[in-house]
């Protein structure tokens, strides 16, 4: 489970967003309630809530990055099931929340959706079938040995004595340029 430090409102730094939402409880009692109120903040990568908006210290926090957000008026069954959205994730918990209104649970879900675009948009997919050797310039053992390669390779072949101007292979039928 990872879990990240907890951290005042003030200070999640970059706040896109911020209210009051109600938040499913994973336990309730049968005198609790099924629907706790609180004070949400999504900042650029995490998703945190308080007991209320003059809380120094979250109640739970969870990062947004492979969660997807939906409206889900399945969740209730009253008058506010229009404002009801969760945040879902594959082998993860889920997120369950009512907004104060359609329209701000609309706006929670575009908010969270903008977001996770930014976020896949920044990520650069790695595949490891991909991966090669890292190049390595700066190796002395490789350059060694290459150096006393080459060094074998020109031992090899006469000596050649190559004007300045010709550096570059003069084709059949090309007359050679001279400046």
């Amino acid at each position: 489970l990872e879990e990240i430090t907890p951290k005042p409102v003030r200070d999640t730094g970059n706040i896109l967003k911020q209210g009051y939402l109600e938040k499913r409880c994973r336990e309730h009692s049968f005198f609790g309630s099924e629907w706790q109120k609180r004070w949400c903040v999504l900042n650029r990568r995490t998703f945190y809530y308080y007991a209320n908006e003059k809380s120094k210290q979250p109640k739970g926090n969870f990062s947004i990055e492979h969660y997807s957000a939906r409206l889900a008026f399945h969740l209730r069954k009253d008058s506010r099931k229009k404002c009801c959205f969760e945040l879902i994730c594959p082998g993860k918990r889920t997120y369950e929340f009512t907004a104060p209104s359609p329209a701000e649970a609309e706006d929670w879900v575009d908010q969270i959706q903008f977001l996770l675009k930014d976020l896949t948009s920044l990520t650069i997919p790695y595949d490891e079938e991909d991966e090669e050797e890292p190049y390595n310039d700066v190796d002395s053992s490789d350059s060694a040995n290459t150096t006393s390669h080459n060094t074998t390779l020109n031992q090899d072949e006469p000596n050649v004595e190559m004007e300045e101007d010709d550096i570059y292979e003069v084709l059949p039928g090309e007359q050679p340029n001279k400046w």
